[in-house]
């Protein structure tokens, strides 16, 4: 396994099936095949349990059986999910298979305690990287096949637990993961409150699965194939080419002298940043209106990636072009559109091709926000068939992960609200992690992993920029 376990001890592993189902085959959409050996998403929910819950006989005897049953109750309605991707020789696309007389089907499940001190783990300010790779279950990949989600539940012996979840990113998007980790906790309580053998889902919890309704007008899958290649050529240059293997890339998470950390903005920074950079609209820009607001997630991608760029500069001179990537949901962007609880990768990706110094400047913040808005207005306007060029070479790229969107820290398992919730996978590359605030009140949590020095920097920059006019 990559994650360090040194912190943990394991109880038990098991694999969990649905209730009752039968064999599924569900094929793999040009949304999905992008994402086929990217590396997984690993998300970390942690939950505080009260005294009279937090002793050990109670996680063991009635927290992880209500988890594990309500788990196979949900997978019921997700039958994919405990399969595996396959690609038999007889078939010319990979295809997610779950075959209930199959004893390698199932989600793995691992049952475990932590040994780490929980308030500390669950600290915003900078601390080891490492610290939630231990929360994090490894995901199965070879050449002829790929787990799609495995899941550790964690101990924290006095003071709560951790649901670790590692998917799939071909099998599903963010939007389609946290549609499933809802549909649990719904269903946990269920189990919980009302004991019902068989409850059912609520009906925007049930996942619609027909691949039927994804088309292809423009021929986007191949634009897609031939973005896949020359993107993994680039980035693993010493990969064999084998068109038919299924192992995941190696993009190792960096923890070496990297710390990890949350920053939040709150409401009223979002509105002090989207003042600063409307009031820039005119005084650079002839060609383009002003536009009357600007979405907190442009706001924040800007802000956040920007000091990002300017603290690596400080730090090592010789790193100065950056450039960002992004996805947008398509499901209502489609035509037709596709209901909105489609399960499986529905997101595009958008570069933003600022010129590449633009995030060094001054003005960093108003360029990027700039050039997201009209790339966003763009394919609102045009559709997506034009496919974002590749950034030039020497051009460092960043991601973002999560949505302010998603609603995380509404997951009631039936002990409470997540106390925290990390997206622990971005420290596989240069990606900020966002979610919407846990206070609810319109802010946004960002969290990086950076190297010790360059969090410095960033830190510095990223409320020094709050605090000035």
């Amino acid at each position: 396994m990559s994650s360090n376990k040194n912190n943990i001890k394991i109880h038990e592993h098991f694999k969990v099936v649905p209730t009752s189902s039968t064999q599924t085959t569900t094929p793999l959409t040009y949304f999905d095949i992008f994402w086929l050996r990217f590396h997984p998403v690993e998300r970390v929910f942690f939950y505080t349990l009260p005294n009279s819950q937090s002793h050990p006989s109670f996680f063991f005897q009635e927290l992880v059986p209500n988890l594990k049953s309500s788990l196979s109750l949900t997978l019921k309605h997700f039958p994919p999910l405990a399969g595996k991707i396959v690609w038999p020789s007889d078939s010319s696309k990979p295809f997610i298979q779950f075959n209930p007389n199959d004893d390698d089907n199932g989600v793995s499940v691992l049952i475990a305690e932590s040994s780490l001190d929980f308030n500390h783990v669950i600290e915003n300010s900078p601390q080891e990287a490492s610290l939630s790779r231990s929360l994090i279950p490894y995901l199965e990949s070879t050449d002829s096949f790929a787990s799609v989600m495995s899941i550790q539940i964690t101990l924290f012996p006095k003071n709560g637990f951790s649901i670790g979840i590692t998917t799939h990113h071909a099998v599903l998007d963010g939007k389609s993961s946290t549609m499933f980790i809802k549909a649990w906790a719904y269903l946990c309580n269920k189990v919980i409150k009302t004991e019902e053998e068989s409850p059912t889902l609520l009906p925007e919890l049930e996942p619609l699965f027909n691949r039927e309704i994804i088309k292809d007008p423009n021929e986007i899958r191949k634009k897609f194939t031939d973005n896949i290649n020359e993107l993994t050529t680039k980035m693993f240059p010493n990969e064999k080419p084998n068109q038919r293997c299924l192992k995941i890339f190696p993009f190792e998470p960096k923890l070496k002298d990297s710390l990890r950390a949350t920053f939040k903005l709150t409401r009223e920074d979002l509105d002090k940043i989207k003042q600063r950079v409307l009031s820039k609209w005119e005084i650079f820009d002839t060609n383009e209106s002003k536009p009357e607001t600007l979405s907190s997630f442009i706001l924040t991608c800007a802000y956040s990636l920007v000091c990002i760029a300017k603290a690596i500069h400080e730090v090592e001179k010789k790193r100065e072009k950056f450039g960002f990537v992004f996805t947008v949901d398509c499901r209502a962007r489609l035509e037709p559109p596709i209901p909105n609880n489609y399960f499986g990768n529905c997101v595009w990706g958008i570069i933003v091709d600022t010129q590449p110094l633009d995030f060094i400047k001054e003005d960093g913040d108003f360029l990027v926000a700039k050039c997201m808005h009209e790339k966003i207005k763009m394919m609102n306007q045009n559709g997506f068939d034009k496919f974002s060029p590749m950034p030039n070479e020497g051009v460092e790229v960043m991601g973002v992960a999560g949505s302010n969107r998603f609603g995380v820290y509404e997951i009631d398992f039936g002990w409470g609200r997540p106390e925290k919730v990390e997206i622990v996978s971005i420290d596989r590359g240069l990606t900020i992690g966002l979610t919407k605030s846990k206070d609810g009140n319109g802010g946004i949590e960002v969290g990086v992993v950076l190297n010790k020095d360059v969090m410095d920097h960033f830190s510095h920059l990223f409320l020094e920029g709050l605090s000035s006019n």
